[in-house]
């Protein structure tokens, strides 16, 4: 199945994240730096963000920006096909 633009950037921002390139509590860049660093519309970043947000990767304070949790998720795991009787 083909990626969407924004789930490619969520991508690449969770990779950021789960490496410690971007640590807990670090402040990501703003939507028009991220947007221009992509090549992409504010909006698509805006999507990529609500994405991490609802995953709980991120939290983005009104006029300050996102950030980084400080405890992150477990990296969801695919789910096996194979039952376990």
């Amino acid at each position: 199945m083909a990626e969407y633009e924004w789930q490619r950037i969520a991508r690449t921002i969770e990779e950021e994240i789960r490496s410690g390139r971007i640590p807990p509590g670090g402040a990501l860049s703003s939507i028009t730096r991220l947007a221009q660093t992509h090549g992409v519309a504010d909006r698509t970043i805006r999507r990529a963000l609500r994405d991490l947000r609802e995953r709980g990767l991120i939290e983005t304070l009104p006029h300050k920006g996102s950030y980084v949790v400080d405890v992150l998720p477990p990296v969801n795991e695919p789910e096996d096909d194979e039952s376990v009787d």
